[in-house]
């Protein structure tokens, strides 16, 4: 059975976020290494649309997290606490996300991009031509670099998709290059796509 079909019975082919049927898309949530069941939802064009696109957002849109906040689907509890986080300085997010629980794992997942850090306090990765890199991005990589601690090689021209980003460090993304996860210097990258 496809990722659209298991999502699709999970949901009762509605959007996990707003209820809608309409133009009904897979998302999955970042960051992740492969869409599966577990780190996927069933979104509709809207919801998709005002997540990638914070300027899109419709606030009144998102009153919708008042309910599904309380998924039982993990995946669905971190994109509303995203949203809610992103949202809170309109009011009735923050009183959503004071009533939010995520365990542990969960929460680390949502916090991984970036969405709870105060613009003034947050760290931009940009690769060697000043481009912001944000996580789930594809990157090319501009030189030959030798991967510290095995004979891998990783070769000019090498796409490396769906990186995520060192919260801690402007210069380091991690990616995969073959079936190896490793860090790479941003300076040593070009964004694509």
């Amino acid at each position: 059975m496809s990722l659209l079909k298991k999502l699709e019975q999970r949901s009762g082919t509605k959007c996990e976020l707003c209820a809608s049927e309409a133009q009904l898309n897979v998302y999955e949530v970042p960051p992740t290494s492969s869409a599966d069941e577990s780190n996927s939802i069933l979104v509709c064009d809207t919801c998709s649309d005002q997540i990638e696109n914070p300027d899109h957002v419709e606030v009144n849109h998102w009153r919708c997290l008042n309910d599904c906040m309380w998924s039982e689907v993990a995946a669905v509890q971190v994109v509303a606490w995203r949203m809610l986080t992103r949202l809170k300085s309109e009011g009735w997010p923050q009183d959503l996300l004071d009533m939010m629980y995520l365990d542990e794992d969960n929460l680390a997942w949502a916090k991984a991009t970036g969405e709870d850090v105060e613009p003034e306090t947050e760290i931009i990765h940009r690769d060697v031509n000043g481009v912001v890199l944000k996580t789930g991005d594809s990157v090319v990589l501009i030189k030959d670099l030798k991967v510290k601690g095995s004979s891998l090689v990783a070769k000019q021209g090498t796409a490396v998709r769906r990186i995520s980003l060192d919260r801690d460090n402007a210069e380091f993304i991690e990616g995969k290059v073959g079936p190896t996860q490793i860090v790479i210097i941003t300076k040593y990258v070009k964004k694509i796509g």
